[in-house]
């Protein structure tokens, strides 16, 4: 007579799980098919989008992990690669979460090409806001406009606070003259979340404009971002 050898007990349960888990990501990605994207929580997006990279493991409590280290769904879309690996991400995951945040700035960027930017303004600030709003350091990008206000080039131009404005100023100017822009707008982001201008940005500002303007190059605005709305110098009268 042959024994055969008892199934360890854990093996059924491990084995329900295992198929519960597999029918809760079906469940997920259904409902991102079905065009229900904005009844998955945060924490849900970010584990159907980790289960792409990591297809055998339960990914929802790295998901709730992660958002909470990071302080919201924004804040780790735009993190650092380093700080996503620093977080235990391997280059699967830190490569998806970073395509996903790629994927949003260019189709929020798509509705500024080729018409002029000032007639597009709640769209720039879309982008604006999803690109900066939750950076955890202080960036300085430019906006490169032609005669016709259209974009020409939209560059990051420094991290850090606005000092050495004179330096900076010097950096601007150039870029405009090797852009052969015509106009520029400048952000930068208030990693605090207050976009309220420093007495060191209301300075940059003018500064910049004196110098842009003996080059007949206009300075349309300066803008702060900042993850409770945004600011725009030339609308508080500022420049």
């Amino acid at each position: 007579m042959r024994l055969v050898e008892p199934a360890p007990a854990s093996a059924e349960p491990a084995a329900r799980r295992a198929e519960d888990g597999k029918g809760h990501r079906e469940r997920l990605r259904q409902r991102l098919i079905d065009g229900d994207s904005e009844a998955l929580l945060d924490h849900e997006l970010v584990e159907a989008l980790l289960a792409l990279a990591i297809p055998r493991k339960d990914t929802k409590p790295l998901a709730k992990r992660l958002i909470r280290e990071f302080g919201g769904y924004g804040r780790l879309l735009c993190a650092e690669a380093s700080a996503l690996s620093r977080a235990g991400l391997g280059d699967a995951s830190v490569a998806a979460v970073k395509l996903a945040q790629a994927s949003a700035l260019r189709l929020l960027k798509a509705p500024l090409k080729d018409r002029p930017v000032l007639g597009s303004w709640q769209a720039l600030l879309d982008y604006l806001r999803a690109d900066m709003a939750h950076q955890p350091i202080e960036r300085v990008r430019v906006l490169f406009l032609n005669s016709k206000n259209m974009l020409i080039r939209d560059e990051a131009m420094w991290e850090g606070s606005v000092d050495e404005s004179a330096v900076h100023i010097r950096e601007v100017v150039k870029r405009a003259l090797d852009c052969q822009a015509t106009a520029l707008i400048i952000v930068h982001n208030h990693p605090s979340g207050d976009p309220s201008p420093s007495q060191q940005d209301i300075r940059l500002t003018r500064d910049l404009v004196e110098a842009c303007r003996h080059l007949r190059i206009a300075v349309h605005d300066h803008v702060i971002i900042g993850a409770n709305g945004h600011s725009s110098l030339r609308a508080m009268g500022l420049m």
